[in-house]
Formats: C-alpha cells, sequence, structure tokens
C-alpha cells in the first residue's frame, strides 16, 4: 500500500512539474509587438515545442530516477527482512510476486539476457580472451533511432508533400521581420540626434513635414515666406546666432528666451526639430518681397573658409 501511494505522488508530481514548464514556456514565447510574425512561423513553434518536450522528457528521467531510487531502498530494506527471516522465504516472496508491466515491457522491448545465461549468445569471436557478445542494442539507442526516423517522416510529409515553407520562403519571412526591427531602431535613433551629428536634409518627405511644422509653429514671428516680422528674416545671410544645420537646430532646440523665442524642445521631438531647421536652409536666398533688412554677422560655412 505504501508504495502504491508512493508511485501515485509521484505521477502527481511529475503532471504538475510538466504543466508548470508548458505555462512558462507560453510565457516565454508571448512576443511583443513587431515580432509576431517570426513566432508564428512554423520553424519557431517546432523549436519550442521540441525543447518543451526535451526539457519535459529529462524532468520525467529525473522523477523515474528518483523512483527507481526509492524502489531500490525498498528492495533492500525488503531483503533484509528476508535475510532475518531465511532466504527461503525471499525465494518464496520473489516466486509468489507476478511481474509488473513495466518490468515485462522493458523485457520485451530490451530483450535483456540475465548474466549466468550468457553463454546462449555467446559468439565464436575470440580476440586474445576476449569474447563477444550477440545482445541487443542498448535501449536508449534503440529509442533516438526511433525518433529520429519519426521525426524524419515529419518533416518529409510536411516539406515536401504537404507544401510546407521552403528556405527561401523562411528566409523572406525572417527577412521582413528584420527589416521592420531595423526600421523601429532607426525612428528610435532618429529621436537622438543632437547639434553635434547633423547634416542638413534633402529628403523630400523630411522638408514637407519640415514646411509644415514652420507653417503651424514660426510664421507668427517670421512670416509664412521666413521674410521676417518680430523674428528676424531667415532668407538672406546674416545670421544672428549663426547659420548653417548645427546652429539652426541649436536655436530652435533652446530658443532665445531673452528675444521671446522659447525652447521648441519642449513640444517638438528633435527629429521634428531636424526637418524644420533643414526646411529653413531652403528658404535662403529665396528674396520674397518686403523682407526684414538683415540682422547679424554674414554666415560663412566652415568648408568655404578652408578654401
Amino acid at each position: 500500500m505504501k508504495k502504491n501511494k508512493l508511485i501515485k505522488q509521484l505521477i502527481l508530481t511529475t503532471l504538475v512539474m510538466f504543466s508548470s514548464s508548458m505555462v512558462f514556456a507560453q510565457a516565454a514565447n508571448t512576443s511583443p509587438t513587431g515580432a509576431t510574425q517570426a513566432s508564428n512561423s512554423f520553424y519557431n513553434v517546432l523549436l519550442s515545442n521540441g525543447l518543451l518536450f526535451f526539457a519535459g522528457l529529462t524532468m520525467l528521467g529525473a522523477v523515474l530516477a528518483l523512483f527507481h531510487l526509492l524502489n531500490m531502498m525498498i528492495k533492500v530494506q525488503q531483503l533484509k527482512i528476508y535475510q532475518e527471516q531465511g532466504i527461503e522465504a525471499y525465494v518464496e516472496k520473489v516466486k509468489a510476486t507476478p511481474s509488473s508491466f513495466w518490468m515485462r515491457q522493458y523485457k520485451a522491448w530490451t530483450n535483456v539476457v540475465p548474466v549466468e545465461k550468457e553463454d546462449t549468445v555467446m559468439m565464436d569471436h575470440n580476440y586474445d580472451g576476449i569474447k563477444e557478445l550477440d545482445n541487443s542494442l542498448p535501449p536508449w539507442w534503440v529509442a533516438m533511432f526511433v525518433i529520429t526516423f519519426a521525426l524524419g517522416v515529419v518533416y518529409l510529409g510536411y516539406y515536401h508533400v504537404l507544401g510546407g515553407p521552403s528556405q527561401a520562403d523562411e528566409y523572406a519571412a525572417e527577412m521582413k521581420v528584420a527589416e521592420a526591427a531595423k526600421a523601429t531602431f532607426a525612428a528610435n535613433q532618429v529621436n537622438k540626434i543632437d547639434e553635434d551629428n547633423l547634416e542638413a536634409s534633402t529628403d523630400p518627405k523630411d522638408l514637407a513635414i519640415g514646411k509644415t511644422i514652420f507653417s503651424t509653429n514660426c510664421v507668427a514671428c517670421h512670416l509664412s515666406k521666413g521674410e521676417g516680422s518680430v523674428g528676424p528674416n531667415l532668407t538672406d545671410e546674416f545670421w544672428i546666432h549663426g547659420g548653417g544645420i548645427k546652429n539652426i537646430f541649436k536655436t530652435v532646440k533652446n530658443g532665445v528666451p531673452e528675444k521671446g523665442m522659447i525652447a521648441w524642445s519642449a513640444q517638438l521631438k528633435p527629429a521634428d526639430i531636424y526637418k524644420v531647421s533643414s526646411y529653413i536652409l531652403t528658404l535662403q536666398g529665396t528674396n520674397p518681397p518686403n523682407a526684414k533688412a538683415p540682422q547679424g554677422v554674414k554666415y560663412i560655412p566652415e568648408e568655404a573658409k578652408t578654401e
């Protein structure tokens, strides 16, 4: 009775551990936004399930090993009892005890030959006294062969019969995921720009966005064409706080509080400040009517100074 209770407890423990591992694997496989396509691919699902399967087998093997150890301890204890009662009582007990289902299956799968009967499988080969037995293959080797063969059948059926994705298809899917990740990374990097690593943008999309930002936030002081009103004229070569993309970006970012210009970094992202600064540079030389008189110092680019 104690032995049966122990077996039930071990089986229950195994089921709880395996269920916990499945829940953990499901939580670990929950992908964030942007990587859903990769997690849904057959390859990743097969890999995660395979790892889960082998993890479950490992835990099951550990529990079975513990069960075997406990079973051996019980048998040793029983052996001590029978030794005290006499060997005849032990022999009679062994004969009267039927073999368990698992023991019968183990003998059927492995075809185990007892040591005292090894002469029945002894081969004629004799190498300097070393003899060879015609034993069955080890059970673990046979199990690996059967599992490998079964996986090969599944692989063949899925990829070559049922039209599973080819290597080219999987490569294309992974490339799409990589491009999406690259675009996300680039978008995050854009917002890290500052006045020390800039070159004016000539991208029509950036300039169009910059024009929209200018029309929304800057026309009150610089007018729609940049000719200047409260703020200075932005279409000539003279600048109060320096020309060029780096100086303009810095001025828009930090503002000029003493002149009434706010620091736009509180309202605009660095990428937007960069785009509106690039747009402002396109206003130079447009010569709009009624432009405000030049203010500040004529700006000469650094590359022009070195020529």
